[in-house]
């Protein structure tokens, strides 16, 4: 089940807040919820939620003005966990949408996905500050200098991994990065990094995921004499291209395209997959249980 209020979110001059839910299904939530915010003299601009049948989960995403709001924005979450949270075993996010996420690109030879992001941020697109790009080769640095974004080069190899990724993460730490962006990052993380970024770490996989993991999904895809190939953006675990989809999208082939055509029409729908993948974290309207994503409209 889904029910959604009119989103009126564009108005990016009103200073909102936005809760995410999840907790156990029971009547009357919804109610709760909303009476919280109406009265406290909050005007409630968006909701979107959905029940989880058989796992009897309730997902909620809300929205709404704090210009008349009575709560100090400071105490939003205290007040809603003491009168509510608690005791409906709710696990609940708060965010204020004026808060901008800082967003680090990691990148390696490719370009597509990379000029889409950065396309996307520099007309305006997305509330989010891009400061960083991370690559393992050299050749996106003129990408990065065309967009007066910082770049930094960590020649990853097997024998020093481990120290580079630590001198990542000391960057990342360093420019206050909240998520990241795999743009075509040809390289496998490891856990130690993932553990510091849970489900805030957004890959592209070039197939429709479950099929085709790994290596060369699109020389797979032929060998096998597909008809469809996809794109599938992910939150990254530590099982490699198994973490929750956030976004998936597929288009037609046939019998006439060759590993190249396969490659270039692949191409498109990944810079297409990621952006919207990454568009839904910016606006806080994803939430992960078990693996699993509620991406709401």
């Amino acid at each position: 089940m889904s029910f959604k209020i009119k989103d009126m979110t564009a108005d990016k001059n009103k200073t909102t807040a936005i809760l995410l839910i999840h907790c156990p299904d029971k009547q009357g939530l919804l109610a709760l919820v909303t009476e919280f915010i109406n009265s406290n003299n909050g005007n409630i601009l968006y909701l979107d939620q959905h029940v989880d049948r058989e796992e009897k989960l309730f997902y909620m995403r809300i929205e709404w003005d704090l210009c008349h709001f009575s709560i100090p924005k400071e105490k939003i979450a205290d007040y809603f966990s003491t009168l509510i949270a608690q005791k409906h075993q709710m696990t609940f996010q708060i965010h204020f949408a004026e808060e901008k996420p800082r967003m680090a690109i990691f990148v390696s030879k490719m370009s597509h996905c990379l000029f889409d992001l950065l396309a996307r941020y520099t007309a305006g697109e997305w509330n989010v500050e891009i400061p960083l790009i991370i690559s393992n080769h050299p050749d996106m640095a003129d990408v990065a200098r065309r967009f007066d974004i910082d770049y930094h080069l960590f020649p990853i190899n097997k024998e020093n991994k481990a120290e580079m990724e630590a001198h990542e993460i000391a960057l990342l730490e360093k420019y206050q990065i909240d998520f990241i962006v795999l743009a075509r990052y040809m390289q496998i993380i490891s856990d130690s990094f993932i553990a510091h970024y849970p489900h805030r770490i957004i890959n592209i996989h070039h197939s429709f995921l479950p099929a085709f993991v790994g290596a060369k999904p699109y020389h797979a895809a032929y060998e096998r004499g597909v008809k469809l190939i996809g794109a599938t953006s992910h939150y990254v675990t530590t099982e490699l291209d198994a973490g929750p989809i956030i976004k998936q999208e597929v288009t037609h082939v046939s019998h006439k395209d060759t590993v190249h055509d396969l490659i270039a029409k692949g191409r498109d729908l990944e810079k297409i997959v990621l952006s919207k993948a990454v568009n839904k974290h910016i606006e806080r309207k994803i939430l992960v249980y078990n693996n699993r994503t509620v991406v709401f409209s």
